[in-house]
């Protein structure tokens, strides 16, 4: 697993699992060769070579190796696009001798030339966490029903794809874009909270200090 370092090669190594975790740093983790399935805040998505996958800090993802094994390159952010998630580059040769000169001028290309690519729908877990990180305010419960299904069969079938409940997924997401506002406005803290979707601020910062381990205020400064 990423350590943090300016760059790092890593060999994924075949039928492996990372269980759903994450980084107190922004990083890029460009697939050299072989392919691999992440199931994160992004979405799920089998990558491949070439492809990139762009994580700001504290963002949860689990990751599923198959036969084949995987080789991808983690290059370290200093800072965190505004864009994140899956993307991909024309070029990765380019990216690993510019990483082997200046792994920053390496990240530096990667954050500006990475195309955006989307995640994919395989089944309804896939459509539930793409409706989550959009609205999000619906009822489980009813979603569920509207499609046929028990609410607990939704709650098993998706944490088996995302490696946590579709209620924690949704407050995660919250917290996420919680964490984007505090460090690009000035707004309130309770209007912070009120536009994420948190009942209150006190409930915001609960969830704040819960993945990052730090207060709202804290982050902010």
């Amino acid at each position: 697993m990423f350590k943090g370092a300016s760059s790092e090669i890593q060999f994924l190594v075949p039928d492996e699992i990372f269980p759903r975790h994450r980084h107190d740093f922004a990083y890029a983790a460009v697939v050299l060769a072989g392919r691999y399935l992440e199931a994160g805040d992004a979405g799920r998505r089998w990558v491949q070579s070439g492809d990139v996958i762009l994580h700001r800090e504290f963002e949860a993802h689990a990751d599923t190796i198959p036969r084949s094994g995987a080789t991808i390159l983690n290059l370290r952010l200093e800072v965190c696009p505004r864009e994140t998630g899956f993307a991909s580059v024309s070029d990765v040769d380019e990216i690993v001798r510019c990483c082997e000169r200046d792994p920053r001028m390496a990240a530096d290309m990667i954050v500006l030339r990475a195309a955006r690519a989307d995640c994919q729908l395989f089944d309804w877990p896939d459509q539930l966490a793409h409706e989550l990180r959009g609205d999000g305010t619906f009822s489980l419960e009813e979603w569920a029903l509207c499609r046929g299904l028990a609410p607990s069969t939704v709650s098993r079938g998706f944490r088996r794809a995302f490696g946590v409940s579709p209620k924690r997924y949704r407050l995660e997401v919250r917290t996420q874009a919680v964490l984007g506002k505090l460090s690009a406005t000035r707004e309130t803290l309770a209007r912070v909270a009120a536009d994420a979707g948190f009942s209150d601020q006190s409930h915001m910062a609960r969830s704040v200090r819960a993945v990052t381990g730090r207060s709202p205020r804290s982050w902010r400064a």
